[in-house]
């Protein structure tokens, strides 16, 4: 197993955890996270685009001229997709972008861009982060403690936390994630990786 320091807020060592070589050790595969990331785009696409046919377009019941004998093409309706203002043909409809993919791939790719991080040494470990209030203002001198103002960090706790969610979110350079909610689309997004020493089990408990 890879071990690795645990360092506090102000960016100091105060221990050590080992990290399971099956999920940040493990083989990089390239193309099991391209498809889980166009999997993740597709699932989040609204698909709400939507044309009309010539069926759905107001108006155009009554014949714009006579059958014969004006010299002009036979029309029955000036909503027509030949006309200006008419119908379209095979539009848009709404649906649904989504697809499956099997839930091991799905790990497979959250190792592999786990292990990335690990091996371009992107990956660090907070023993744990304690706000006197939930204020961005606090929030940031954290981030600047721990030298990571520049570019964009992922944070990952083990659960759910409201004051590190309310501290974070008018910050656009970081994000606070649960572990259960880590995927491979954020963190591809950020620059840097940051797992509190208690998310740590809980993702071997999830990938291991």
């Amino acid at each position: 197993m890879a071990s690795l320091d645990v360092i506090n807020q102000k960016g100091d060592k105060v221990d050590t955890i080992e990290l399971d070589d099956k999920i940040f050790n493990a083989e990089i595969r390239e193309t099991l996270v391209q498809q889980v990331v166009v999997w993740q785009q597709a699932k989040r696409r609204s698909g709400n685009a939507c044309t009309k046919t010539r069926g759905q377009v107001s108006g155009g019941g009554k014949k714009p001229w006579r059958q014969k004998g004006t010299g002009r093409a036979r029309a029955g309706t000036n909503r027509s997709p030949l006309w200006v203002g008419g119908g379209t043909v095979f539009g848009p409809q709404p649906r649904s972008y989504a697809f499956s993919v099997p839930k091991k791939v799905r790990r497979a790719a959250l190792r592999s861009v786990l292990s990335s991080r690990l091996k371009e040494n992107n990956l660090t470990v907070l023993d744990r982060i304690e706000l006197e209030l939930p204020k961005t203002k606090l929030f940031v001198e954290t981030v600047k403690a721990l030298g990571f103002e520049s570019g964009k960090t992922l944070f990952v706790t083990r659960e759910k936390d409201e004051a590190l969610l309310r501290s974070s979110r008018n910050l656009y350079n970081v994000m606070v994630l649960p572990t259960e909610g880590l995927n491979v689309y954020d963190l591809l997004r950020f620059d840097r990786l940051v797992l509190l020493q208690d998310a740590v089990a809980k993702i071997h408990e999830r990938l291991g």
